[in-house]
């Protein structure tokens, strides 16, 4: 079952004993859990949290028979438990605990791994969803798109009383990704910085955070337009912020095996979801690869082959040789963009 704010609001007044939010990424599961728990202590503030991965079946069933000082049922709050750090035997104890519980209400968040852009439970994981779903409200959360993300980020900084001027909340998303907790905390700094006004696009240039992925992405976007200046400028402002050279060199192999991807899917008649699927890019694929297609047009194959080559020997020279590593980086992006404005 997929996630419902309106089903869950409809599960909290009904009564029930048990809610699990499960999904790839904490700040999906907190979200969820977070207004579920908001509403559940409204009379009855106590809250019992037993941290996971794993906390024994001992300690749950200590914390949920304890009356509560209120009179109602004990709220216990299992935050990130792992099904799979259970022993099948422990498990099987586990499951019957939370349907033997009539004293408490459980609110449980999971986090699991996530292949090819799907949720992939393992199968205890499986287990304790099945049985998760008979005892309450039991659903997966799904990370949200890129719309979405952008009426959450309106939400966000709403509630810090601020709102973004057109394009601006685009531009976050742009240049910190898809990461929840980054946004959030990005959101925050831009309110304080517009007074608690209009965030601009002027603003979340000047001030957000930026990925090292989505900073070294900009960086050959640069390169490939032939703005080299404006991408050695991006590349000292990297090291001058102590990003480790081999890192930023890791990051610039990633967006130009990107390239090659897409070069090679087009050559092979595959998609752009269909590289996203193969290569597992997951929900940031319709940006990122819609983005990389239009450079990787400027490329022939041996082209990208030679740059892959250019950024190997930039990598094995950063870690083998005495040289200073932004001489040798500068000299790599200038033979990068001669390596793409070669004849085809």
């Amino acid at each position: 079952m997929l996630y419902s704010e309106k089903e869950l609001n409809k599960r909290l007044k009904s009564g029930c004993a048990l809610y699990c939010f499960y999904a790839s990424e904490e700040a999906l599961v907190r979200s969820a859990a977070g207004k579920a728990l908001a509403w559940l202590s409204r009379e009855d503030p106590e809250i019992t949290v037993l941290d996971g991965p794993a906390p024994s079946v001992e300690e749950i069933v200590l914390a949920a028979g304890t009356i509560s000082f209120f009179g109602g049922k004990r709220l216990v709050s299992l935050p990130l438990l792992r099904a799979a750090s259970y022993s099948d035997k422990d498990l099987q104890e586990l499951c019957e605990t939370l349907a033997d519980t009539e004293n408490a209400v459980f609110v449980i968040t999971c986090v699991m791994e996530e292949k090819f852009g799907r949720l992939s439970p393992g199968k205890r994981e499986h287990k304790f969803i099945a049985a998760c779903e008979k005892l309450g409200y039991c659903v997966q959360i799904q990370k949200p798109g890129r719309a979405e993300l952008q009426a959450l980020a309106r939400e966000w900084a709403k509630d810090c009383g601020a709102e973004f001027a057109p394009g601006a909340e685009s531009a976050l998303l742009d240049r910190c990704g898809e990461d929840q907790f980054l946004l959030q905390n990005e959101i925050a700094k831009l309110a304080a910085l517009a007074g608690y006004g209009t965030i601009t696009p002027q603003m979340v240039g000047q001030l957000g955070t930026v990925t090292l992925d989505a900073d070294t992405f900009d960086m050959v976007q640069l390169v490939v337009a032939g703005r080299i200046g404006e991408a050695q400028k991006r590349l000292k402002t990297l090291l001058e912020l102590q990003n480790d050279p081999i890192l930023i060199t890791g990051a610039l192999i990633g967006n130009y095996l990107d390239m090659y991807r897409v070069l090679q899917g087009k050559r092979s008649r595959r998609s752009l979801a269909d590289v996203a699927k193969d290569f597992g890019y997951g929900g940031k694929w319709s940006y990122r690869l819609g983005k990389t297609e239009k450079a990787a047009a400027r490329f022939r194959r041996h082209q990208l082959e030679q740059c892959l080559s250019i950024l190997q020997k930039l990598d094995l020279d950063l870690k083998s040789s005495k040289l200073d590593a932004d001489l040798l980086m500068q000299k790599a992006l200038c033979e990068l963009a001669l390596a793409g404005r070669q004849p085809c």
